[in-house]
């Protein structure tokens, strides 16, 4: 018999790596496996339980509503499963003004200040005129911002009061 330690637990001999070659070390009560391919194994295993009951229900034409829903886990699990990330390409098809616009922005270097040409990164502040700016020339009178922020202003008050007037006389 093997040695037992005050908790009566019984201590491997030696560490067993797992059965799948994996990398990890299994124990006994996992089949040999560590607990993630254990884990996966199990999955698998209701997985198939699963389908094969799928298919005996839709074999035999029953249509109780367990069957159903078990179709309906599987066609879920599929479409999670398949799904893939791929990268979007331009399309020849396409107008050649969408794909000149993809490669302008794929070639646009790192974001400069517009009046000094000093590397801004993250840090840059876009202003209304479409431009980025360092903290030094961010403010509109530093860079001599085309923007007419007093145009922009008298629309935004004209819109937001409109103009209302009573009639002077009573219609008969």
């Amino acid at each position: 018999m093997e040695p037992l330690d005050e908790t009566g637990c019984q201590t491997p001999e030696k560490p067993m790596l797992c059965i799948n070659n994996c990398g990890f070390f299994g124990r006994a009560t996992t089949m040999n496996m560590c607990s993630k391919c254990y884990k996966d194994m199990l999955l698998k295993q209701e997985q198939a339980k699963i389908t094969a009951s799928s298919v005996e229900s839709i074999v035999n034409g029953s249509s109780s509503s367990n069957g159903e829903e078990v179709v309906k886990r599987i066609a879920t699990e599929v479409q999670v499963g398949t799904m893939e990330v791929k990268p979007v390409a331009a399309q020849p098809s396409e107008d050649s003004s969408s794909s000149e616009a993809l490669e302008v922005k794929a070639k646009t270097g790192p974001s400069r200040c517009a009046t000094c040409r000093k590397r801004v990164g993250l840090t840059g502040f876009s202003c209304k005129c479409g431009n980025v700016f360092c903290a030094m020339h961010r403010y509109s009178d530093k860079h001599d911002c085309p923007f007419d922020y007093r145009a922009v202003g008298q629309d935004a008050i004209a819109k937001a009061n409109p103009v209302i007037k009573a009639e002077k006389l009573d219609k008969i």
